[in-house]
Protein backbone atom coordinates (compact mmCIF):
# COMPACT_ATOMS: atom_id res chain seq x y z
CA UNK A 1 0.00 0.00 0.00
CA UNK A 2 1.72 3.36 -0.88
CA UNK A 3 2.53 5.57 2.07
CA UNK A 4 -0.15 8.85 2.04
CA UNK A 5 1.87 11.82 1.07
CA UNK A 6 -0.16 14.35 2.74
CA UNK A 7 1.81 17.14 4.97
CA UNK A 8 1.28 17.19 8.29
CA UNK A 9 -0.14 19.96 9.80
CA UNK A 10 1.81 22.73 11.56
CA UNK A 11 1.80 26.75 12.57
CA UNK A 12 4.05 27.37 9.64
CA UNK A 13 0.50 26.87 7.55
CA UNK A 14 -0.98 29.71 9.06
CA UNK A 15 -0.82 32.66 6.70
CA UNK A 16 -0.42 36.21 7.26
CA UNK A 17 -3.06 37.31 9.64
CA UNK A 18 -2.81 41.30 8.95
CA UNK A 19 -5.85 43.08 9.93
CA UNK A 20 -8.03 40.39 11.32
CA UNK A 21 -9.00 40.60 15.10
CA UNK A 22 -8.20 37.86 17.11
CA UNK A 23 -9.54 37.34 21.14
CA UNK A 24 -8.32 34.52 22.91
CA UNK A 25 -9.57 33.89 26.17
CA UNK A 26 -7.02 32.46 29.29
CA UNK A 27 -4.35 34.34 26.85
CA UNK A 28 -2.09 34.62 29.77
CA UNK A 29 -0.75 31.21 30.00
CA UNK A 30 -0.63 27.64 28.41
CA UNK A 31 -2.67 27.22 25.62
CA UNK A 32 -4.35 30.45 24.80
CA UNK A 33 -0.78 32.43 25.53
CA UNK A 34 0.72 29.51 22.73
CA UNK A 35 -2.24 30.65 20.08
CA UNK A 36 -2.36 34.17 20.68
CA UNK A 37 1.60 34.38 20.31
CA UNK A 38 1.56 32.81 16.77
CA UNK A 39 -1.49 35.00 15.66
CA UNK A 40 0.66 37.70 16.58
CA UNK A 41 3.37 36.20 14.91
CA UNK A 42 1.84 36.53 11.50
CA UNK A 43 0.45 39.87 11.83
CA UNK A 44 -2.99 39.89 13.22
CA UNK A 45 -4.17 42.39 16.45
CA UNK A 46 -4.63 40.23 19.58
CA UNK A 47 -6.57 40.52 22.42
CA UNK A 48 -5.22 38.67 25.63
CA UNK A 49 -8.49 37.79 27.87
CA UNK A 50 -6.82 37.16 31.18
CA UNK A 51 -8.76 37.01 34.52
CA UNK A 52 -5.40 38.32 36.50
CA UNK A 53 -4.36 41.32 35.47
CA UNK A 54 -0.38 41.38 36.99
CA UNK A 55 -0.18 38.16 34.82
CA UNK A 56 -1.68 39.29 31.94
CA UNK A 57 0.58 42.11 32.23
CA UNK A 58 3.77 39.58 32.32
CA UNK A 59 1.75 37.61 29.58
CA UNK A 60 1.74 40.40 27.12
CA UNK A 61 5.47 41.44 27.91
CA UNK A 62 6.26 38.07 26.66
CA UNK A 63 4.38 37.66 23.81
CA UNK A 64 6.09 40.71 22.56
CA UNK A 65 9.44 39.99 23.28
CA UNK A 66 8.46 36.45 21.13
CA UNK A 67 7.18 38.44 18.19
CA UNK A 68 9.79 40.82 18.23
CA UNK A 69 12.22 38.03 18.17
CA UNK A 70 10.15 37.26 14.99
CA UNK A 71 11.39 40.37 13.70
CA UNK A 72 7.66 41.89 14.09
CA UNK A 73 6.21 44.39 16.41
CA UNK A 74 3.49 42.82 17.99
CA UNK A 75 -0.59 44.51 17.95
CA UNK A 76 -2.04 43.35 21.08
CA UNK A 77 -3.96 44.30 24.32
CA UNK A 78 -5.16 42.91 27.35
CA UNK A 79 -9.10 42.82 27.99
CA UNK A 80 -9.98 41.78 31.63
CA UNK A 81 -11.75 38.87 32.09
CA UNK A 82 -13.29 36.57 34.23
CA UNK A 83 -15.78 33.52 33.01
CA UNK A 84 -17.11 32.90 36.11
CA UNK A 85 -18.24 35.90 36.57
CA UNK A 86 -21.38 36.82 34.43
CA UNK A 87 -20.79 40.62 35.73
CA UNK A 88 -17.32 40.50 34.58
CA UNK A 89 -18.58 39.11 31.04
CA UNK A 90 -20.60 41.62 30.12
CA UNK A 91 -17.88 44.55 30.82
CA UNK A 92 -15.25 42.81 28.74
CA UNK A 93 -17.61 42.50 26.14
CA UNK A 94 -19.06 45.66 26.07
CA UNK A 95 -14.67 47.09 26.39
CA UNK A 96 -14.31 44.73 23.55
CA UNK A 97 -17.28 46.20 21.17
CA UNK A 98 -16.11 50.21 22.52
CA UNK A 99 -12.56 48.93 21.22
CA UNK A 100 -13.25 46.93 18.15
CA UNK A 101 -16.26 46.78 15.25
CA UNK A 102 -15.61 43.63 14.58
CA UNK A 103 -13.93 39.55 15.44
CA UNK A 104 -12.48 37.93 13.23
CA UNK A 105 -11.47 34.71 15.28
CA UNK A 106 -12.67 34.35 18.81
CA UNK A 107 -10.98 31.15 20.82
CA UNK A 108 -13.12 30.44 24.14
CA UNK A 109 -9.65 28.72 26.09
CA UNK A 110 -10.06 29.50 29.46
CA UNK A 111 -11.57 26.49 31.86
CA UNK A 112 -10.98 25.03 35.14
CA UNK A 113 -10.00 21.31 35.78
CA UNK A 114 -11.41 19.27 38.61
CA UNK A 115 -11.64 21.12 41.19
CA UNK A 116 -13.19 21.36 44.85
CA UNK A 117 -16.71 22.17 44.67
CA UNK A 118 -17.46 25.35 44.61
CA UNK A 119 -19.90 27.99 42.62
CA UNK A 120 -19.40 30.82 40.58
CA UNK A 121 -20.09 34.57 41.39
CA UNK A 122 -23.68 33.84 39.76
CA UNK A 123 -24.43 30.30 41.74
CA UNK A 124 -23.35 27.96 39.09
CA UNK A 125 -21.68 24.95 39.33
CA UNK A 126 -17.38 26.03 39.27
CA UNK A 127 -16.80 24.09 36.31
CA UNK A 128 -20.02 24.08 34.23
CA UNK A 129 -20.13 27.55 35.22
CA UNK A 130 -16.57 28.66 34.05
CA UNK A 131 -16.10 26.22 30.69
CA UNK A 132 -19.64 26.76 29.44
CA UNK A 133 -21.96 29.31 30.78
CA UNK A 134 -19.18 32.28 31.06
CA UNK A 135 -17.92 31.56 27.22
CA UNK A 136 -21.86 31.23 25.81
CA UNK A 137 -22.75 34.40 27.60
CA UNK A 138 -19.52 35.96 26.41
CA UNK A 139 -19.60 34.31 22.77
CA UNK A 140 -23.28 35.93 22.29
CA UNK A 141 -22.69 39.12 24.15
CA UNK A 142 -19.76 39.78 21.25
CA UNK A 143 -22.02 38.48 18.42
CA UNK A 144 -22.26 42.19 16.69
CA UNK A 145 -18.69 42.07 16.62
CA UNK A 146 -18.38 38.56 14.77
CA UNK A 147 -21.47 39.00 12.65
CA UNK A 148 -19.38 42.67 11.65
CA UNK A 149 -16.64 40.14 9.81
CA UNK A 150 -16.42 37.98 7.05
CA UNK A 151 -16.86 34.32 8.00
CA UNK A 152 -15.59 34.91 11.81
CA UNK A 153 -14.35 31.75 13.49
CA UNK A 154 -15.36 30.46 16.95
CA UNK A 155 -13.26 27.62 18.52
CA UNK A 156 -14.68 26.29 21.86
CA UNK A 157 -11.67 24.17 23.59
CA UNK A 158 -13.23 20.97 24.55
CA UNK A 159 -10.92 17.98 25.89
CA UNK A 160 -11.23 14.44 25.54
CA UNK A 161 -12.62 14.00 28.57
CA UNK A 162 -15.58 15.11 26.71
CA UNK A 163 -16.19 11.05 26.19
CA UNK A 164 -16.65 10.21 29.36
CA UNK A 165 -18.79 13.71 30.09
CA UNK A 166 -22.95 13.37 30.50
CA UNK A 167 -25.56 15.96 29.98
CA UNK A 168 -27.52 15.24 33.69
CA UNK A 169 -30.39 17.40 33.32
CA UNK A 170 -31.44 16.47 36.76
CA UNK A 171 -28.01 17.64 38.06
CA UNK A 172 -26.80 19.52 35.74
CA UNK A 173 -25.75 22.12 38.23
CA UNK A 174 -24.43 19.18 40.90
CA UNK A 175 -27.74 20.14 42.75
CA UNK A 176 -27.84 16.67 43.74
CA UNK A 177 -24.45 15.76 43.91
CA UNK A 178 -20.69 16.08 43.03
CA UNK A 179 -18.51 14.04 41.63
CA UNK A 180 -15.51 16.47 39.91
CA UNK A 181 -14.82 14.57 37.49
CA UNK A 182 -17.95 13.82 35.81
CA UNK A 183 -18.73 17.39 36.10
CA UNK A 184 -15.75 18.03 34.61
CA UNK A 185 -16.34 15.62 31.57
CA UNK A 186 -20.16 17.11 31.52
CA UNK A 187 -18.33 20.96 31.05
CA UNK A 188 -15.94 19.68 28.32
CA UNK A 189 -19.66 17.68 26.32
CA UNK A 190 -21.21 20.88 27.04
CA UNK A 191 -18.64 23.05 24.49
CA UNK A 192 -18.98 20.60 21.92
CA UNK A 193 -22.88 20.91 22.22
CA UNK A 194 -22.47 24.45 22.20
CA UNK A 195 -20.45 24.93 19.28
CA UNK A 196 -22.06 21.83 16.76
CA UNK A 197 -25.60 24.12 17.82
CA UNK A 198 -24.16 27.67 17.50
CA UNK A 199 -23.26 26.23 13.87
CA UNK A 200 -26.36 24.87 12.98
CA UNK A 201 -27.91 27.93 14.51
CA UNK A 202 -25.95 29.82 12.34
CA UNK A 203 -26.44 27.98 8.81
CA UNK A 204 -30.44 28.58 10.00
CA UNK A 205 -30.34 32.19 10.13
CA UNK A 206 -27.52 32.45 7.38
CA UNK A 207 -25.37 34.16 9.54
CA UNK A 208 -21.50 34.23 8.55
CA UNK A 209 -20.27 32.53 11.23
CA UNK A 210 -17.74 29.35 11.16
CA UNK A 211 -18.13 27.47 14.47
CA UNK A 212 -15.33 24.59 15.41
CA UNK A 213 -14.01 22.97 18.37
CA UNK A 214 -10.80 21.46 19.19
CA UNK A 215 -8.96 19.48 22.03
CA UNK A 216 -5.11 19.85 22.75
CA UNK A 217 -5.05 16.18 24.20
CA UNK A 218 -2.47 15.54 26.75
CA UNK A 219 -0.85 19.24 27.00
CA UNK A 220 1.78 19.90 29.70
CA UNK A 221 -0.24 23.21 31.22
CA UNK A 222 -0.78 24.53 34.47
CA UNK A 223 -4.62 23.03 33.89
CA UNK A 224 -3.38 19.65 33.86
CA UNK A 225 -0.97 20.46 37.09
CA UNK A 226 -4.53 21.65 38.94
CA UNK A 227 -5.88 17.85 38.91
CA UNK A 228 -5.36 16.18 42.44
CA UNK A 229 -1.61 14.71 41.06
CA UNK A 230 -0.12 18.34 40.92
CA UNK A 231 -1.84 18.79 44.66
CA UNK A 232 1.30 20.06 46.09
CA UNK A 233 5.03 20.69 44.65
CA UNK A 234 5.85 16.92 44.26
CA UNK A 235 2.66 16.31 42.32
CA UNK A 236 3.13 19.30 40.18
CA UNK A 237 6.37 17.91 39.13
CA UNK A 238 5.24 14.41 38.47
CA UNK A 239 2.58 15.82 36.80
CA UNK A 240 4.95 17.95 34.50
CA UNK A 241 6.86 14.59 33.98
CA UNK A 242 3.88 11.90 33.21
CA UNK A 243 2.85 15.31 30.57
CA UNK A 244 5.67 15.42 28.83
CA UNK A 245 5.97 11.36 29.00
CA UNK A 246 2.94 10.54 27.24
CA UNK A 247 1.22 13.80 26.33
CA UNK A 248 3.22 16.70 24.83
CA UNK A 249 4.43 20.60 25.39
CA UNK A 250 1.65 23.23 25.71
CA UNK A 251 2.60 24.77 22.70
CA UNK A 252 2.63 21.68 20.34
CA UNK A 253 -0.98 21.18 22.32
CA UNK A 254 -1.86 24.24 21.33
CA UNK A 255 -1.62 23.08 17.46
CA UNK A 256 -5.68 21.79 17.02
CA UNK A 257 -6.75 24.91 18.47
CA UNK A 258 -4.77 27.01 15.44
CA UNK A 259 -5.87 24.81 12.93
CA UNK A 260 -9.40 24.86 13.88
CA UNK A 261 -9.24 28.62 13.98
CA UNK A 262 -6.96 29.66 10.90
CA UNK A 263 -6.78 26.76 8.00
CA UNK A 264 -9.49 28.07 5.36
CA UNK A 265 -10.24 24.42 4.54
CA UNK A 266 -12.01 24.44 7.99
CA UNK A 267 -15.83 23.72 7.86
CA UNK A 268 -17.92 24.51 10.48
CA UNK A 269 -19.04 21.74 12.97
CA UNK A 270 -15.62 20.14 12.60
CA UNK A 271 -13.85 19.12 15.81
CA UNK A 272 -9.84 18.81 15.70
CA UNK A 273 -7.17 16.98 18.15
CA UNK A 274 -3.83 15.26 18.18
CA UNK A 275 -3.82 12.64 15.74
CA UNK A 276 -1.85 9.84 18.00
CA UNK A 277 -3.10 7.01 19.70
CA UNK A 278 -5.81 7.86 22.17
CA UNK A 279 -5.42 11.86 20.64
CA UNK A 280 -2.88 12.45 23.38
CA UNK A 281 -0.47 13.96 21.01
CA UNK A 282 0.38 13.91 17.61
CA UNK A 283 -0.08 16.48 14.52
CA UNK A 284 -3.22 18.17 14.48
CA UNK A 285 -6.03 16.30 12.52
CA UNK A 286 -9.60 16.02 11.86
CA UNK A 287 -11.32 14.02 15.20
CA UNK A 288 -14.83 12.35 15.89
CA UNK A 289 -16.68 13.41 18.70
CA UNK A 290 -18.55 10.90 21.40
CA UNK A 291 -21.95 10.66 19.53
CA UNK A 292 -23.49 12.41 22.45
CA UNK A 293 -21.90 15.32 21.61
CA UNK A 294 -23.77 15.57 18.12
CA UNK A 295 -27.50 14.75 20.13
CA UNK A 296 -29.60 17.86 19.04
CA UNK A 297 -31.93 17.24 21.49
CA UNK A 298 -29.51 17.82 24.38
CA UNK A 299 -28.01 20.50 22.37
CA UNK A 300 -31.50 22.50 22.34
CA UNK A 301 -31.97 21.75 26.29
CA UNK A 302 -28.51 23.03 27.05
CA UNK A 303 -29.03 26.17 24.24
CA UNK A 304 -32.30 27.32 26.32
CA UNK A 305 -31.13 25.97 29.82
CA UNK A 306 -27.97 28.65 28.96
CA UNK A 307 -30.05 31.44 27.88
CA UNK A 308 -31.82 31.51 30.89
CA UNK A 309 -29.50 31.21 33.28
CA UNK A 310 -26.97 33.83 31.97
CA UNK A 311 -29.72 36.11 30.10
CA UNK A 312 -27.83 36.25 26.87
CA UNK A 313 -30.24 34.79 23.93
CA UNK A 314 -27.55 35.60 20.13
CA UNK A 315 -30.41 38.19 19.68
CA UNK A 316 -32.01 36.00 16.96
CA UNK A 317 -30.17 32.69 15.91
CA UNK A 318 -32.73 30.21 15.98
CA UNK A 319 -32.66 26.80 15.51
Amino acid sequence: MPQSTTVPWTPDAIGDQTGRTVLVTGANSGLGFHVATEFARRGADVLLACRNPERGRAALAQLNAAVADSGREASAELVGLDVADLASVRRAAADVLQRRSSVDVLVNNAGVMVPPFGRTADGFETQVGTNHLGHFAFTGLLLPALLAGDGARVVSVASVAHKFGRLDRDNYQSERSYQKWLAYGQSKLSNLLFAFELQRRADAAGAPIVSTAAHPGLSDTNLWKMTPLGGNRFGEALAGVLGRAVGQPAAQGAWPLLRAASDPDVAGGEYFGPGGRQEWRGFPVQVPAHPSAYDTADAAWLWARSVEWTGVDFGGLTA
